[in-house]
């Protein structure tokens, strides 16, 4: 990414986040205890809009949400320099903090050995494979191979892309954002990594070879 450019004509509230985090002493302090106030409202808002499946609530919930805040504080201020203005730039600070959640969320699942196997995120990935929704045990059977494949087959950034994407529900956008590479990019690396847990599937008996492809 590269810096936005001088001449680029940002909105007025864009142009002033930039002007207050760019600054020094008691106005920076002031800008950034503001843009955390923010981020931890849209972290609180979106850990409680998908709190129910993650089965999480309470201090738990509201710990998440302010540690989420204050990843995504740091993860902001670091990268200030690559906002290219294409966008407003809350839109753009709210995509990390967006991901952090998705990301934190999803550690309680993919960690957790005790949480059930029929979670909402990982039971969609059979019909992503063309196992019929009747076929209980093939798709039980299913979810297995696809996390043992997620966790053998799969590079570093292969598996981050595949779990943030499909299985903690991380938008495409705010996972572009956050690993700060395009759509394509990443649409690229998802491509791939479903194309070698689906060779997995077929080499262990879980897919015929024309089986259709993952979606």
């Amino acid at each position: 990414m590269v810096p936005v450019d001088p001449g680029t004509a940002l909105d007025a509230e864009s142009a002033q986040w930039l002007r207050v985090l760019g600054a020094d002493g008691a106005e920076y302090d002031e800008g950034l205890a503001r843009l955390h106030r923010e981020l931890l409202r849209i972290a609180r808002n979106e850990a409680n809009r998908r709190a129910a499946r993650h089965r999480i609530a309470g201090p738990e919930l509201d710990d998440l949400a302010h540690q989420a805040a204050a990843d995504a504080l740091l993860a902001i201020t670091r990268k200030l320099g690559q906002f290219r203005g294409e966008s407003r730039f809350t839109t753009w600070a709210y995509a990390f903090v967006v991901f952090e959640v998705s990301a934190k969320l999803g550690r309680h699942f993919w960690r957790d050995p005790g949480v059930r196997l029929d979670a909402q995120e990982w039971d969609r990935l059979p019909d992503r494979f063309g196992v019929e929704p009747d076929r209980e045990a093939d798709r039980r059977a299913m979810v297995d191979a696809v996390r043992e494949a997620v966790d053998s087959q799969l590079t570093d950034r292969q598996r981050q892309v595949f779990v943030a994407l499909v299985v903690d529900g991380v938008p495409l956008d705010a996972l572009a954002v956050r690993m700060d590479t395009s759509r394509g990019a990443i649409y690229k690396v998802l491509f791939d990594a479903r194309r070698k847990i689906r060779a997995a599937l077929v080499a262990n008996g879980h897919l015929d070879d024309d089986s259709v492809e993952p979606r």
